[in-house]
């Protein structure tokens, strides 16, 4: 955790990366966008404007993980405190339960998945507070690609064509993004006209002509047409909002999340149940540290699953009862080291993603996320505008009275989280770790390896990793993890699958740490990005 240790500046796990060292960085899972926020940098721009450019380019340089129609959220030290932001959409006013009754489930695709996207308006909000460049300056480097084409990157094209198929049928994705009837091809370029046409307006007119202008008209008038509720009031009502951090402190650290409903508080609530054990005597990368860190998330997850919504809705248990320490303590004797038990929700009290992180020398630290969720999102692509609708709706519940039933205005549970990490009070590290469900599962591995093991950033990430699945009992593991450890968890009764090598189900992380003379910057190897400096 420290960098006066030579164990700190051990990489002990297979990988293709080493962190890089400079007083400004930026890090993420595509270079041509990390290139865009250095681009900034070096114009003397700060860490916003750099996330900024950085985050606009990975619209047209990364479509398949994430899109100008997607939602956002940041977490910012402005190198003297910490402020949040949550731009995620809200449901179209005509979202009632009533419209949704013809379905078992939230739909994962089409317009009935669609709700508000809030990733334009993030981009003005943190340019507006923190920016020093001109908002339209931000979109040259992603207008340059959208205009005049890029080289599509392996990575990306094995993500967009696994999608393909399933998204063909949807209004207006094959015009847009698979021309050919197919992703483009490693090393192939492709050009994206509509979106540069969409980023020069929202460039021009500062996000405004999104909510309330032209394209704002186009998303509804795309609606109307093919099947959609949304409308022009919906957009036009939107609005990122300005939020506190939760945070659990967890040994020396303290980490900070987005609060509901995002699922970071699951991070946070397994962090202080793991609290009241020893992880550090249990040995880095052994079966038991695992296995405690799996129980502990799978408890989290039960209780998101149940409790966690637009806090708003969450009448009955608010984030600061799931957060209680007597809570997590009662929770946390729950967990069998020695065997896996099955996690059902407890009793409070009552009453397809991109994640970047950049950081300046003036001490300003950025982390931020967003997607369009399921990598295009809906699938639902707006004509003549390259802008990829998301599918969080799909977030929603259909359990009638449930605090995460789907209803007018309301924002659903929502995956993506930015992470940071602060020591006495002090900005430590911006990170976050993209992947659906294993994001929370993502910062709570993280800030282990860091807290409990003194790992630097690049260690935690090439770390292999576990993630629970989705039916909240099984476990994945990748491909590198011990055999020890996959024996000593399935002898305490885990169903445990071990991927193969390329598999992108474990995420992907970026950090950037603080040292006396700058930052550690570390990017995944499980992706085509790097961290890059000055």
């Amino acid at each position: 955790m420290t960098s006066d240790t030579s164990a700190f500046w051990d990489f002990p796990y297979t990988s293709q990366r080493m962190p890089l060292l400079a007083r400004n960085v930026v890090s993420t899972s595509q270079p041509l966008a990390s290139a865009a926020g250095l681009l900034m940098l070096a114009r003397g721009g700060n860490a916003v404007d750099a996330a900024l450019a950085t985050a606009i380019t990975l619209t047209v340089v990364e479509p398949c993980m994430n899109g100008i129609g997607g939602d956002a959220f940041a977490i910012i030290w402005d190198g003297q405190r910490m402020h949040g932001l949550n731009a995620s959409g809200r449901a179209p006013r005509r979202w009632t339960p009533e419209h949704f009754s013809r379905y078992e489930a939230m739909p994962s695709r089409g317009w009935d998945s669609v709700t508000v996207p809030g990733t334009v308006s993030a981009w003005r909000a943190l340019s507006d507070r923190f920016g020093t460049v001109p908002f339209a300056e931000l979109f040259e480097p992603a207008l340059r690609y959208a205009r005049h084409g890029y080289m599509v990157s392996p990575t990306v094209h094995r993500q967009w064509q696994a999608q393909v198929v399933e998204l063909m049928p949807q209004p207006g994705y094959r015009e847009a993004f698979a021309p050919q009837g197919r992703a483009p091809l490693p090393g192939e370029q492709f050009i994206c006209p509509g979106q540069a046409r969409t980023l020069e307006r929202i460039a021009a007119s500062k996000g405004d002509d999104f909510y309330r202008g032209d394209l704002a008209k186009a998303i509804a008038d795309h609606a109307r047409n093919t099947g959609g509720l949304i409308d022009e009031h919906d957009l036009a009502a939107h609005q990122a909002d300005w939020v506190e951090p939760i945070s659990v402190r967890y040994r020396e650290l303290t980490l900070h999340e987005i609060g509901p409903s995002g699922q970071g508080i699951g991070a946070l609530m397994a962090l202080g149940m793991l609290q009241h054990f020893d992880l550090k005597a249990a040995g880095v990368d052994s079966a038991l540290s695992q296995h405690l860190q799996i129980e502990a998330m799978k408890l989290a997850f039960a209780d998101l699953q149940e409790f966690v919504a637009d806090p708003d809705a969450m009448h009955t248990v608010s984030a600061a009862d799931l957060l209680s320490r007597s809570y997590l303590a009662a929770r946390a004797k729950l967990i069998d080291p020695e065997r896996a038990a099955p996690a059902r929700a407890g009793s409070p009290h009552s009453g397809g993603t991109v994640y970047l992180t950049a950081a300046d020398e003036r001490g300003m630290m950025v982390s931020f996320i967003q997607s369009n969720f399921k990598g295009f999102g809906s699938g639902v692509v707006v004509p003549d505008t390259g802008i990829a609708l998301h599918n969080r709706g799909w977030g929603f519940t259909l359990r009638p009275g449930h605090p995460n039933q789907v209803a007018p205005g309301k924002r659903p549970f929502h995956t993506i989280i930015p992470g940071f990490l602060t020591r006495d009070g002090l900005p430590l590290m911006s990170f976050g770790l993209m992947g659906g469900s294993m994001q929370a599962q993502g910062h709570l591995q993280v800030t282990s390896r860091i807290a409990d093991y003194g790992q630097n950033p690049q260690a935690a990430s090439d770390a292999p990793r576990w993630r629970v699945m989705d039916d909240n009992s099984s476990v994945a593991v990748e491909w590198n993890f011990s055999q020890e450890a996959v024996a000593g968890l399935r002898a305490r009764g885990h169903q445990v699958t071990v991927a193969p090598r390329f598999n992108t189900e474990f995420g992907c992380a970026q950090m950037a740490m603080t040292t006396q003379n700058g930052y550690i910057a570390a990017s995944d190897h499980r992706k085509d990005g790097y961290p890059v400096g000055l």
